[in-house]
């Protein structure tokens, strides 16, 4: 078989070969949420965690599916533990009260539960959801950049899936609102780079 029709057929396995629904694990060791929030206007401030799990279910036939997603709020990464300390803490040191940080013995995890969306040849391009942190709940829409399956090559003939998701909040919404007294942009860019195995 000529490599290009290969290409092809493997390509077709989201939308013709997957029985429905099917069921995944996320895998942590290939999942990472990152962000980018404004710092005083001046920069951009970026990390992720480095801990997450979840679960997923597929249908493209139906053209449906769900995302269950928690994220270890102490596995937070800006590259700078100075930072990671203060954020995790239960105050910034310019806030009176617990705002500006995500407390993390209060509040140890976040949640974005979604339903997979607006399917384009076997393949969902949006996520519609709500994301939990802090205590509360919001409507968080993503759009899918990406997303592909093929056999996991030392699983086969289990399905790895992945994709690149992207949306945006308001974090003083979540009471994340350290900063916005002087004037700091609210608005947090979320990008999710994912990756989840079928299940046995």
């Amino acid at each position: 078989m000529r490599l290009p029709m290969l290409v092809l057929l493997l390509a077709a396995i989201p939308a013709t070969a997957m029985p429905a629904p099917v069921h995944f694990t996320l895998d942590p060791d290939h999942t990472y949420p990152s962000f980018e929030a404004d710092h005083m206007g001046l920069s951009v401030w970026r990390g992720k965690f480095d801990h997450s799990t979840g679960t997923a279910t597929l249908d493209t036939a139906a053209g449906t599916g769900t995302v269950d997603v928690t994220v270890d709020i102490a596995s937070i990464d800006f590259g700078n533990p100075a930072l990671d300390k203060v954020m995790l803490g239960a105050k910034a040191p310019m806030c009176q009260t617990e705002c500006g940080t995500f407390f993390v013995e209060k509040y140890p995890t976040a949640r974005y539960r979604g339903t997979l969306a607006d399917f384009v040849d076997g393949v969902p391009t949006r996520l519609i959801g709500t994301l939990t942190m802090r205590g509360v709940t919001r409507p968080l829409t993503l759009a899918i950049d990406r997303f592909k399956c093929v056999p996991d090559f030392m699983l086969k003939p289990r399905l790895r899936c992945g994709a690149d998701a992207l949306g945006t909040f308001e974090r003083d919404a979540f009471g994340l609102d350290g900063g916005k007294s002087f004037g700091m942009d609210m608005k947090v860019t979320l990008r999710i780079q994912v990756e989840a195995v079928q299940d046995k």
